[in-house]
């Protein structure tokens, strides 16, 4: 027999029938309370009740913290993942059991991250979410019905960036880069800007996947998953000549993220230039491709993006350029 409960704002059911384990839910309203109590009276009546006991006591800390565990070390983004998870798991809405979990604690979070981040964060933090709540329902024996994130509107994401380098900004950047205590960062700047390597990508580059003679930078393995070539200018070849070999056999020695990521970020201050990322740099090399006169099949295998439409998103064409190609 299914007896309700009143908590606050919230309806907990609990069913007690002999020969089948209890069963304990929390809803938004009686009226969901009432739908699923006689879901779950239904199946032990035709012998076919689902074992709900995990989810009932699984917190969906639990899911994220053994997500995190077992399934991020295996994704090329294990890095921010891993911090992503570690700051849900602490949030309040994470200490609620998995049988309890529902669309309307999630919306919750939604509008509270909304306050204080972007709309594509969310959205990534939406994504993470979901797609470990489907682990465990695939493969960790917790039962629920349905994934709540898929009732919950992701938020739009806004605007794509599309911050260019203006005025004399590089040649000023360049001058603080190479004054700089990291001797790494010039060279660094200038190799994102002439090629459109992600940041990953050039931390990565192995000396053994360089071939000057051809100019070519060889990547077997980049964000996507796939491989490819990325032609070298003049302006790169000279670049990377003029680095030392390092023992380690990546182009660019014992450099971390986040040491080039602090660098970088001195030197854009010291520089006097306001709302430029590191990111921007590719999203620069990019435009300046298409500038150029590649076409979208040329730039994308320079750079690695999959479909047009993530093209248009880091591409915005100087119109002052395209005027004396207009005619």
């Amino acid at each position: 027999m299914a007896t309700f409960e009143k908590r606050g704002k919230f309806w907990r059911v609990k069913i007690r029938r002999t020969g089948a384990p209890t069963q304990t839910r929390t809803f938004d309203n009686k009226a969901l309370a009432e739908k699923w109590a006689r879901s779950v009276e239904g199946e032990i009546d035709n012998g076919v009740l689902v074992d709900r006991r995990a989810a009932e006591r699984t917190t969906l800390a639990e899911i994220l913290e053994r997500y995190r565990r077992e399934v991020t070390p295996t994704k090329r983004g294990a890095r921010d993942e891993n911090l992503r998870l570690k700051a849900m798991a602490l949030r309040p809405f994470a200490r609620i059991r998995m049988a309890s979990l529902s669309s309307s604690y999630l919306a919750a979070y939604r509008d509270e991250r909304l306050k204080v981040v972007s709309g594509a964060t969310v959205i990534r933090e939406f994504n993470v979410l979901s797609h470990a709540i489907d682990t465990a329902r695939r493969e960790w024996d917790i039962y629920l019905p349905f994934n709540p994130c898929t009732l919950v509107r992701r938020p739009p994401q806004g605007r794509p960036r599309s911050r260019r380098l203006q005025g004399d900004e590089e040649p000023r950047l360049l001058a603080v880069c190479r004054a700089a205590r990291n001797a790494w960062l010039v060279h660094f700047v200038v190799l994102a800007v002439e090629t459109g390597m992600r940041r990953s990508e050039l931390l990565g580059l192995q000396w053994s996947n360089v071939d000057l003679e051809k100019r070519i930078a060889f990547l077997p393995i980049t964000k996507n998953g796939e491989s490819r070539g990325v032609p070298l200018s003049s302006r790169a070849v000279t670049v990377i000549r003029s680095l030392p070999p390092s023992r380690t056999g990546r182009v660019f020695g014992d450099l971390t993220a986040d040491a080039l990521k602090q660098s970088f970020r001195r030197a854009v201050r010291r520089a006097g230039i306001a709302g430029l990322r590191f990111h921007d740099l590719r999203h620069e090399a990019t435009s300046r491709l298409f500038e150029k006169g590649l076409n979208v099949m040329e730039v994308a295998s320079v750079t690695g993006h999959k479909t047009l439409q993530m093209l248009k998103r880091y591409t915005h064409l100087n119109a002052v350029d395209l005027v004396a190609r207009l005619g």
